[in-house]
């Protein structure tokens, strides 16, 4: 712009750092997109006195600014300054040449972006996570889908590890990391998965990639309305990406990826695609949270949800503890609230007691050695639990006493009171992870699966009915598989839900071609536990038929020689390398 002179009567642009000067002369946190030097600039009076309008038309010009870094020196683009400005020393008046008066306004300079990148150092350690995944086909368990790549969002935290979200490299082949304002991808390896509370660490190799990072410090659970910013790689740019907003809700959450319900944060700020497994930092730059997914609804805007520090300090502990992820213990009991006066008075509870009854017990968990169904859970580890549930969390706030148990690690004890028969009663119950007998996850393996005489049988997951039905499964799955699904217990650690999956059209099967996800229920009268139990009877059986019992009373019969005989045929037919999986041959 130099030393310019405008015509008189037209009002310069001031540059957006000079526009956002607030009166005490520094450069507003506004203006810091558009950071220049504000020395060698020359404003020109808007409104001259009628004294110079003679002079040829043109306004004065003002005094040339001191090209010191460290102070700069102005024309007050306007002359009407009051008193006490000049008192508080805003404005500068000084005299010129020709001896007229001029106020001058003096400037801070604006920082530099060296310095303002050291405000939030954090965000120098927020890494893009590149993944190329493979999926089991579960329609087809002897072979995997085609690979596709994703990109997430991930840090670095101390001891040359980094965190970012478990969906983010499920089913991985290849992990890669790209530092902010770097051009090189780093190998990465997975240390471990933590599929329920949707977590996972990662490590590099590679000593350059650590080089000149600070790790991400955490912070405390933050309170209600308190300012987050969530940071990260989200769809729209290759750049790193800056959202804020305020926590708006803290409590038990349903945790998508993991069909799991565990703390979480709700924030109104913006998650989208990318941003999985990026932080979520409180206004000093600590780390209060993972970024993992957001609601999608017609009626609701803006609604992201975050891992908090508790259940992600969980996780680093317990892989430090037993050097692996272990998982979140549960208390194997399904409960009923007790709100209702009349129950509770039937149940034996005095006026000041409080507690919830226990409807069922998992056959499979430690505490159903020692609690029996309509016990009156009083309280968990010395804490009272309230007939709804809940337990007292922070002032003013109530939580699930789940909480309480997702805190525990796996393997650890917890002391419960319970009220049995007008008797309140101690035990110490040793806690241990969910043993489903439908599995919500295979944990990276592949899909087990048994052949014979074209008969597909596999085993029942939560990823299996997502395969077969898609998101909406539990709309459209078999009634009888979503009810067990939902309400069946496993009896056993090995049992499994063994069913026909498909079956492959061949002359030995013909007229049970329309078979599909039904349940095996007994082989040659003997009831089926698993679908190793399964093969193992189909693949030792002497007896001329095979017959195979399934779900609504439905029967298959074979011959077994004709049977196996076929098998081979079938397999060679649809290039099938095996009539069973790896895990069934051991």
């Amino acid at each position: 712009m130099g030393d310019s002179k405008r015509k008189r009567g037209r009002k310069p642009k001031q540059p957006a750092a000079e526009a956002q000067t607030n009166n005490s002369g520094t450069t507003s946190s506004n203006a810091m997109d558009n950071v220049f030097s504000v020395s060698n600039v020359e404003f020109v009076d808007p409104d001259p006195p009628a004294a110079d309008k003679g002079r040829g038309g043109r306004g004065r010009k003002a005094a040339k600014h001191s090209d010191n870094a460290e102070t700069s020196v102005v024309a007050c683009p306007t002359r009407r300054t009051s008193r006490a400005a000049e008192n508080k020393g805003d404005c500068v008046p000084t005299v010129s040449v020709s001896g007229d008066v001029v106020r001058h306004c003096v400037i801070e300079p604006p920082p530099r972006w060296e310095n303002v990148a050291k405000v939030v150092p954090s965000m120098d350690a927020v890494v893009k996570v590149f993944c190329v995944h493979t999926e089991p086909n579960f329609s087809l368990p002897w072979q995997r889908k085609r690979q596709y790549s994703s990109g997430s969002s991930g840090f670095i935290i101390g001891e040359r590890r980094v965190l970012t979200n478990a969906h983010s490299v499920e089913h991985y082949t290849q992990v890669k990391l790209k530092k902010r304002g770097s051009d090189t991808k780093y190998l990465a390896t997975v240390l471990a998965i933590g599929t329920e509370c949707d977590i996972a660490m990662l490590t590099v190799n590679d000593d350059e990639f650590w080089e000149g990072v600070s790790p991400v410090e955490f912070g405390s659970l933050p309170a209600l309305q308190d300012a987050v910013t969530v940071v990260g790689y989200p769809i729209g740019g290759d750049t790193i990406s800056v959202t804020s907003g305020v926590v708006s809700r803290i409590e038990i959450l349903s945790y998508v990826h993991g069909s799991t319900e565990l703390l979480g944060l709700q924030i109104d700020a913006a998650i989208n695609s990318g941003n999985s497994g990026g932080p979520a930092f409180n206004d000093k730059g600590k780390c209060v949270g993972i970024a993992f997914q957001s609601l999608k609804h017609e009626d609701a805007e803006n609604i992201g949800y975050v891992i908090p520090t508790p259940v992600i300090m969980h996780f680093i502990q317990d892989y430090e503890r037993n050097g692996g992820y272990t998982g979140f213990p549960i208390l194997g009991v399904e409960w009923q609230k007790m709100e209702n006066p009349d129950l509770r008075m039937a149940m034996g509870m005095k006026p000041d007691q409080k507690g919830v009854r226990i409807r069922r017990i998992e056959p499979t968990a430690p505490e159903s050695q020692v609690l029996k169904p309509s016990d009156i859970l009083l309280s968990f580890d010395g804490i009272d639990i309230a007939n709804d549930g809940t337990v007292a969390f922070r002032h003013g706030e109530r939580i699930g006493f789940s909480y309480l148990v997702s805190q525990k690690y796996t393997g650890e004890n917890a002391v419960v009171k319970v009220l049995r028969n007008s008797e309140i009663l101690e035990f110490s119950i040793k806690l241990a992870t969910h043993k489903r007998l439908i599995q919500a996850h295979i944990k990276g393996k592949p899909p087990s699966y048994y052949i014979i005489a074209g008969f597909v049988f596999t085993t029942v997951s939560v990823p299996y009915l997502r395969s077969e039905y898609g998101k909406d499964y539990e709309y459209d799955a078999p009634v009888k598989l979503l009810d067990k699904h939902l309400h069946a217990m496993a009896q056993s650690e090995d049992e499994q839900l063994a069913v026909v999956s498909q079956v492959l059209v061949a002359d030995v099967n013909i007229g049970y071609e329309d078979i599909v996800n039904t349940q095996v229920i007994a082989f040659n009268g003997k009831p089926v536990k698993n679908l190793k139990s399964l093969a193992g009877m189909v693949e030792n059986c002497e007896d001329e038929f095979l017959k195979f019992d399934l779900e609504y009373q439905q029967i298959v019969v074979l011959q077994t020689r004709t049977a196996k005989a076929a098998t081979l045929d079938i397999l060679a037919t649809h290039c099938i390398p095996s009539a069973m999986s790896d895990d069934l041959k051991t």
